[in-house]
């Protein structure tokens, strides 16, 4: 993993955590009961969201919650489309990799920073700024090891 890479896990994670904190000092004593951290929001044809430049393929707009400290902390994230999420894949790791630079992006499991996932539904990106830095992103699903030889899953291109 580049140094690059994992200062921007390390940064999402941590403001993740301080927005948590932030809301949890007022929080009253007592059990919240969470919700499932897949919660989201139907996202508006004109809503503002920091894909709105990027061209699809296999990948829908989301809008998701997450419960730290019993306290809700939206954001916006690409997850696979239904058609996609529903395939079968078996054998391998979802992993994001932009071809161009041959560098490797994250998914955000929960609250926890992943490079690979083994389920199409914790396929989740949030790192825009990964997406906006290199002209094409793609999720593949095989061997990280080997991420030409994986198969394509999804892309999210940004025409620069």
């Amino acid at each position: 993993m580049s140094v690059r890479t994992a200062f921007r896990a390390t940064a999402i994670v941590m403001a993740t955590a301080a927005l948590g904190l932030g809301l949890a000092s007022g929080a009253q004593a007592g059990t919240a009961v969470a919700p499932d951290a897949r919660d989201s929001a139907a996202v508006a044809p004109a809503a503002d969201h920091p894909f709105e430049a990027m061209e699809l393929d296999g990948l829908k707009v989301k809008r998701l919650t997450m419960w730290p400290a019993g306290h809700p902390v939206s954001f916006w994230a690409l997850v696979l489309d239904d058609k996609r999420a529903g395939e079968e894949y078996s054998g391998g790791k979802f992993f994001v990799y932009a071809p161009a630079t041959k560098e490797f992006g994250w998914f955000l499991n929960m609250d926890i920073v992943r490079r690979t996932v083994s389920h199409p539904g914790q396929v989740v990106i949030v790192d825009s700024e990964f997406l906006r830095s290199h002209p094409r992103v793609e999720v593949r699903y095989g061997n990280p090891d080997r991420p030409e030889q994986a198969r394509f899953v999804a892309s999210a291109t940004t025409w620069m």
